[in-house]
C-alpha cells in the first residue's frame, strides 16, 4: 500500500509528459525539415560553386550585380530577423500586442527583402541574364530563388500564425508556432549570409 502515491506520481508524470507530446513532436518534426533544407541548400551552393565560371560567354556576375541593392536587402534581413527575436521575447513576457507589432515590422521587412530581390531579377532578365543563358545563371537564378521562395512561405506562415493568435490568443499551440516560425527565419537569415558572401561578394569584389 505504500506505494501507491508514488505510483500516483509516476501516472501523473506519464500524463504531464503526454500533455507536452504534441509540441515537441512538432519542433522534432521542424528540426528534420531543416536538416533536410540544409542538405538541399548545400547542394545548391556546391552546385553553383562548381558552375559559377561557366558564363558561356555570357554577361558575368560582376558585370551585373549590383551591391547597394543587396546591401539593402541585406540590411533589412538581419533586421526582420532581430525583430522576429524580439517578438518571441514579449511572447515569453505575455505582450500579445507587442508580439503581434514585431511580427508585422518582421513581415514588412521580409517583403521589402523580397520586393528588392523581384526587382534585382527583372533587371538581370532586361540585361539579358535568364535561367537559360549559361550554367552560372541557371545556378545563380535556382539558389537565390529557392532562398527567396523560402522567405515567402515564411511570410504566409507568419499571416497565418498572427490570424490564430488574434482569434485564439497565447496558448501552448501558438507560443510553438511562433518559437518554429522564428527560428526558421533565423536560419533563413544565416543562410543569406552565405549566399552573400559566395555569390554576390565572390562575384562582385
Amino acid at each position: 500500500m505504500a506505494q501507491s502515491p508514488a505510483h500516483g506520481a509516476d501516472h501523473h508524470d506519464h500524463h504531464a509528459a503526454g500533455h507536452h507530446d504534441p509540441q515537441d513532436l512538432k519542433l522534432l518534426g521542424f528540426w528534420i525539415f531543416l536538416v533536410t533544407d540544409v542538405l538541399m541548400f548545400s547542394t545548391l551552393f556546391a552546385t553553383f560553386i562548381v558552375l559559377r565560371g561557366g558564363t558561356d560567354g555570357g554577361p558575368t556576375g560582376a558585370e551585373l550585380l549590383e551591391i547597394n541593392g543587396i546591401i539593402i536587402s541585406t540590411f533589412l534581413l538581419l533586421t526582420s530577423s532581430f525583430t522576429s527575436g524580439l517578438a518571441v521575447l514579449a511572447m515569453h513576457q505575455n505582450k500579445v500586442q507587442q508580439m503581434i507589432i514585431w511580427l508585422i515590422v518582421t513581415g514588412l521587412l521580409g517583403a521589402g527583402f523580397i520586393g528588392l530581390e523581384l526587382n534585382e531579377f527583372l533587371h538581370l532578365i532586361h540585361e539579358g541574364a535568364t535561367l537559360q543563358t549559361s550554367a552560372f545563371w541557371s545556378s545563380f537564378f535556382t539558389l537565390v530563388g529557392t532562398h527567396g521562395v523560402h522567405v515567402t512561405v515564411g511570410l504566409f506562415w507568419m499571416i497565418a500564425i498572427i490570424i490564430q493568435i488574434v482569434r485564439r490568443g497565447l496558448n501552448s499551440d501558438t507560443k510553438g508556432k511562433i518559437t518554429v516560425f522564428s527560428l526558421y527565419w533565423h536560419f533563413l537569415d544565416a543562410v543569406w549570409i552565405f549566399l552573400l558572401s559566395i555569390v554576390y561578394l565572390m562575384e562582385v569584389m
